[in-house]
């Protein structure tokens, strides 16, 4: 499923071709949908912005469409006089003069008066988005040594949107790893330099995948990686997806277990707080 970085990233592919442009064509591809083409056909969109895994896309009639990719969704964006060669299913098309946005196979697409995203089911129990330029090492420190949140695996709790909306799979075993703390420990039971240094690592390996469309090892790694001849699957990640492979920091081999249902890769070796 993607994660906070590639919504964003799809975001802003998608608010470069129709932000502040008006929508000659709105089509839905969803039965109970059909009736808001005519809502939104004529119309401009005033900003396409992410919560978490979320996409909303606002109007400046005052209407917002969501959508959740979940696992198989994914949008394209291209001039209007061509349609993408896929053989997904279509969801939603919106066009402008010059481009056409469209989604296919997402299983969760909603229209909302704006005014009321507050009470969407999933929206209104979000934490903080990963990815807003306000969130402060501060409140992740907040919310990680919180009743609510303290006493859970950290396995477990980065996977939890109510805690921290847009992180997944990846980000979790690599926010974890550059922090240097196991996955299975506790928030309560680290101690306080532990718990900064995870604050910093989750905001800044998550602003880092955003910025590098998806890689998250540091800079200098990354060159000197490509440099051996490594693909970028390869130097892209610490330890996710690295079962058996050397760590590049202890040169110990990467394991992997489940948490929560889910693939995570970690160092035992480094990571043994």
């Amino acid at each position: 499923m993607p994660e906070g970085p590639e919504i964003r990233l799809a975001a802003d592919r998608i608010a470069k071709a129709i932000e502040g442009k008006r929508i000659q064509s709105a089509r839905f591809f969803i039965d109970h949908l059909a009736d808001y083409d005519r809502i939104f056909t004529g119309v401009t969109v005033r900003e396409v912005q992410t919560r978490g895994k979320a996409l909303l896309t606002h109007f400046e009639n005052g209407y917002t469409i969501y959508s959740h990719n979940q696992l198989y969704g994914r949008w394209y964006v291209l001039p209007s006089d061509k349609k993408p060669k896929t053989s997904r299913s279509l969801r939603l098309a919106l066009r402008t003069d010059d481009h056409t946005a469209w989604l296919y196979s997402a299983t969760d697409v909603s229209v909302w008066e704006s005014s009321l995203l507050g009470e969407h089911p999933f929206l209104s129990k979000l934490g903080p988005d990963i990815l807003d330029s306000s969130l402060a090492t501060r409140t992740v420190k907040e919310r990680l040594c919180s009743k609510l949140f303290s006493g859970r695996s950290l396995g477990s709790l980065y996977l939890d949107q109510h805690f921290l909306a847009g992180i997944g799979n990846y980000l979790r075993s690599e926010i974890l790893f550059d922090a240097g703390v196991s996955p299975f420990a506790r928030p309560k039971s680290l101690d306080a330099d532990s718990i900064r240094r995870l604050s910093a690592s989750t905001i800044n390996i998550s602003r880092r995948s955003y910025k590098t469309r998806g890689i998250t090892n540091p800079a200098n790694l990354v060159k000197e990686l490509k440099r051996e001849g490594w693909t970028r699957s390869k130097y892209r990640h610490a330890v996710f997806g690295r079962e058996g492979a050397a760590c590049h920091v202890c040169g110990s081999e990467i394991a992997k277990d489940a948490v929560a249902a889910r693939r995570i890769y970690f160092c035992r070796v480094c990571q043994k707080n």
